[in-house]
């Protein structure tokens, strides 16, 4: 399986599944309680890629493995569900329960090295993650350091969620950084890295 990114790695294990379960996985796709809602018309006819792209526009690389895996689990697709397992050990980023998440464990970097906090904070007003209160308790501190600090020892204690949007806008705002930060995790991790084949 190849290890270019989680999409690759998702839309193979979807090729692999037979039409019928192909069929089974994309119903329980939209048929999701929790977490974001996929409409029939993003998946229904759509290849395996489109559905992989979908769903990592939904959930997120954070995410989506472990959505994808349960969804497997549940279809009885264990052995695929297994197969995409191996992705989510890899590393943090990919929100692995054994590992720490990747705002975890770039806390240091990313307190000394985000400058643009601004729209990452209204991000985190608009998704509730904050609420206004501490939104102008944070705005108010004197440096973006302090603000970052602020959120790791109140915010981003609370629950995985609240990392996941965190990420999500640090993605958005500070783009180069979090490549960066990846790139670093790539060369610690060598099996994450385009050139390299899941044993």
């Amino acid at each position: 399986m190849a290890s270019r990114t989680i999409k690759a790695a998702l839309a193979d294990v979807l090729e692999n599944l037979s039409e019928e379960n192909f069929k089974k996985f994309c119903h329980h796709l939209m048929d999701l309680r929790a977490g974001p809602r996929i409409r029939r018309t993003a998946v229904e006819g759509k290849s395996c890629l489109e559905v992989a792209d979908v769903m990592v526009s939904t959930f997120t690389e954070v995410k989506v493995v472990g959505v994808a895996e349960e969804i497997l689990r549940d279809i009885g697709c264990t052995q695929e569900a297994d197969d995409l397992g191996k992705y989510q050990g890899l590393c943090g980023i990919y929100g692995d329960t054994k590992c720490k998440h990747f705002v975890d464990r770039h806390r240091v970097d990313l307190i000394n090295r985000v400058s643009n906090i601004g729209p990452i904070l209204d991000d985190l007003l608009d998704k509730n993650v904050i609420q206004q209160e501490v939104y102008e308790q944070i705005r108010a501190l004197p440096t973006t350091q302090d603000k970052i600090r602020e959120l790791y020892s109140g915010p981003l204690k609370a629950s995985e969620a609240c990392k996941d949007a965190f990420y999500e806008s640090l993605q958005l705002n500070e783009k180069f950084l979090i490549d960066d930060l990846s790139a670093d995790l790539s060369r610690v991790y060598p099996c994450l890295s385009p050139e390299r084949e899941l044993g």
